[in-house]
């Protein structure tokens, strides 16, 4: 039975909607930028102390990180939303099994990641075309990074089941302890014992071990409903069915969308380090502006799992329109800020003066259509939060993924093949996919609104 009285959990089947959203939203925001920091710590370090190549190196294994963290990411979102209906419907058996058999997967993905991750290190990076004075320190990154990768799985995995009942408090309590430790061992590994690239990427796999430990040891040793019990350690084909159903298309949309940037990468690696070190300074920081939409997003995605779960259809809609207003309204003032102190900002990374140029360039012309971005991410976590994954995978590969793609084959090829030609490409997938998700949800929603009526 749910526990009564104090409890880490938060039913969002009843109360004010706006309300829930900032409240599940902002624990997460902050989460989000603490786990971006892993990173975005490794590039500052290498881009200050150890030089530019060093963080293209880093900012170049970025979108190969991501292929295989995004797609777990998608597993991970297929089990929240099924552990969130069992949380919202009280199906307190069903919510344990559906825990259980969500650590055993994350504990094969971890070992099935390290050894694919470790084999596709030398292949990718050749793939992108990465420059030769690069490619040894972008090796000795990645090869490390994925050695540890299992650590970051456990943790990604472990929250979200916390934020499928609600909890964002304690995961972002974790992180900030992780993310400060990350820090410290980097300036150590690298300031001290010069360890160059090679000791970002201990710092980043030691921390992120920690925090996997950290929820672990809560989530076994917590009074609530989604205790995690060893010895009942399983994997239930019928919830494990449910997962990939939700979590499979949401990694595969991950997966080739992580891949198709590996492909603007190579343009990217074209134009040589300078323009590279540029590139990775504004993809940090378009990472940045995404968290606020990517943070709501899954808070409608768990707002609307729990209440599709409890039956409450009238909740579902309110929950998604003020999410989305919600999403767009943070993004709007981040991105006004982004454009008004592109240089500064940049700057933080890099003092090179090539690599700023090259930063604020990428950075002012795509900032401001991260709005339209906003509507793909929410009506996606909301779709997911219904059940419905496929639909957002098909829109947004054929957006993300194919219309990018021939944009920067048609440019580079028949018009011309400059930086900012180059750096438009991701809002030009944004714009396509917006156009197309927004008919597809209304249409959607139409049809259930008229089935209720």
């Amino acid at each position: 039975m749910h526990t009564k009285g104090k409890t880490s959990a938060r039913d969002m089947t009843v109360g004010n909607i706006l309300l829930l959203l900032i409240q599940f939203s902002v624990p997460m925001i902050i989460g989000n930028l603490f786990q971006m920091m892993y990173n975005t710590v490794d590039s500052l370090v290498v881009g200050n102390f150890v030089g530019k190549e060093a963080l293209a190196a880093v900012g170049a294994t970025t979108m190969i990180i991501n292929m295989l963290v995004f797609f777990f990411n998608g597993v991970s979102t297929g089990a929240g939303v099924v552990i969130s209906r069992y949380f919202g419907a009280r199906e307190d058996d069903s919510l344990h099994v559906a825990v259980e058999t969500t650590i055993f997967v994350t504990f094969v993905c971890g070992v099935l990641f390290t050894v694919i991750g470790i084999w596709m290190v030398d292949p990718m990076l050749r793939f992108m075309a990465t420059p030769d004075d690069v490619m040894p320190a972008a090796r000795e990154y990645l090869t490390i990074y994925f050695a540890g990768i299992s650590g970051l799985l456990v943790y990604n995995m472990g929250s979200g089941i916390l934020r499928a009942v609600g909890d964002t408090r304690r995961p972002l309590l974790f992180l900030i302890f992780t993310s400060v430790v990350n820090a410290i061992l980097d300036l150590v590994f690298v300031i001290v014992f010069h360890a160059g690239v090679a000791g970002v990427a201990w710092a980043t796999i030691i921390a992120q071990f920690l925090s996997a430990g950290m929820i672990l040891v809560l989530l076994s040793r917590t009074g609530e409903v989604y205790r995690l019990t060893w010895r009942d350690l399983r994997c239930d084909r019928i919830v494990l069915r449910q997962i990939f159903m939700i979590g499979l298309p949401a990694g595969v949309q991950s997966v080739i969308t992580a891949f198709s940037n590996v492909f603007v990468q190579s343009y990217v690696n074209f134009f040589g380090s300078a323009c590279m070190a540029g590139w990775s300074c504004y993809n940090k920081l378009d990472t940045f502006i995404m968290l606020p939409m990517q943070s709501v997003a899954m808070a409608a995605t768990t707002f609307v799992g729990q209440n599709i779960g409890a039956g409450r259809e009238d909740r579902v809609n309110r929950g998604t329109v003020e999410s989305l207003l919600l999403a767009v309204g943070i993004t709007a003032v981040i991105a006004a800020l982004l454009f008004a102190f592109a240089g500064p900002v940049t700057g933080i990374f890099t003092s090179d003066a090539d690599v700023i140029r090259f930063g604020v360039l990428f950075l002012r012309a795509n900032v401001f259509f991260m709005l339209f971005n906003c509507v793909n991410h929410t009506l996606a976590g909301a779709l997911r939060g219904r059940g419905d994954s496929t639909g957002p995978m098909v829109i947004m590969l054929l957006n993300f993924v194919a219309v990018r793609q021939v944009y920067l084959f048609v440019v580079t090829r028949f018009i011309s093949n400059t930086e900012l030609l180059v750096g438009v490409s991701y809002p030009v997938g944004w714009v396509a996919c917006c156009i197309v998700e927004v008919t597809y949800f209304y249409l959607r929603w139409g049809r259930k609104r008229q089935e209720l009526a």
